[in-house]
């Protein structure tokens, strides 16, 4: 009886001895407590992460690239026609206001006006010269005579910004959109990833990290492609708001020389 009592127990402890040195065993390396965890579907580059992501994100990705380049050359271009303006519009004012003839001036620049200001001027001369001649006086009422030509220089100048603010909506629209766009393609991505957790029935970061992360990259292109376009947006609204107020000071004063001189000619 007590050698099977002994024999017991030492079976006993062997077993226990063994279940313990395998939990150590599983405690030591992680591994084993989990069935083969997928590896990352590579390195989380931002092209590995393009790549690896689902066509409709990519597709979405595309898309705010090509806004993004646009509204960069969108930028360039206003910011290179503003400069050249402002230095024509400079040129222009120092022949206006250097004492030459307005007739002298009209006939050296009225074939070819380089700059709104300048298109502003041919348009009222153009409209004197059809109303009023050397030799005669005009034969309608001074203050229609007026009105025409301060009629004429508003719709030159409305037809020259509305041509200087072309593709300014685009920038407008960028800027309003890119953000949802890149949130769209966002929830995209993690509908995807929650997808392949359901399918792989296993949540380790391994797993999620990847789809995480090309979910975000469309998120990320959204605000690169919108914050350039809504900061460009709002500077190049205020420098065009600025000619169009030189413009405007300019028409006025050209106005103002015309009423004078069309009192003079009576």
């Amino acid at each position: 009886g007590n050698l099977k009592l002994e024999t017991r127990r030492k079976v006993r402890y062997l077993y226990y001895s063994l279940c313990i040195r395998s939990r150590m065993v599983k405690f030591m390396n992680p591994t084993i407590l989990s069935p083969a965890i997928p590896q990352a579907g590579g390195s989380l580059s931002i092209l590995s992460l393009f790549w690896q992501a689902e066509p409709i994100i990519q597709l979405i990705a595309l898309l705010l690239i090509a806004a993004s380049f646009w509204c960069w050359t969108i930028i360039i271009h206003k910011t290179l026609k503003l400069r050249s303006l402002y230095s024509s519009a400079e040129t222009f004012e120092e022949s206006f206001w250097s004492g030459v003839s307005l007739d002298e001036l009209y006939d050296r620049i009225h074939s070819r006006p380089l700059d709104p200001m300048s298109a502003v001027f041919c348009s009222a001369m153009r409209e004197w010269r059809r109303a009023v001649t050397k030799s005669s006086l005009p034969k309608e009422g001074q203050g229609t005579l007026h009105q025409r030509i301060d009629r004429v220089m508003h719709v030159t100048q409305g037809r020259e910004m509305e041509r200087l603010e072309k593709h300014m909506g685009f920038l407008a629209s960028t800027g309003a959109t890119a953000p949802f766009v890149g949130v769209f393609g966002t929830v995209l991505g993690i509908i995807h990833t929650f997808q392949d957790i359901a399918h792989q029935q296993n949540t380790n970061l391994a797993v999620v990290a990847p789809g995480i992360a090309e979910a975000l990259l469309v998120t990320a292109i959204g605000l690169v492609a919108a914050i350039p376009a809504m900061i460009a947006y709002n500077k190049l609204s205020g420098e065009l708001a600025r000619y169009a107020n030189r413009l405007e000071a300019f028409a006025n004063e050209f106005a103002s020389i015309i009423s004078r001189q069309l009192e003079e000619a009576v």
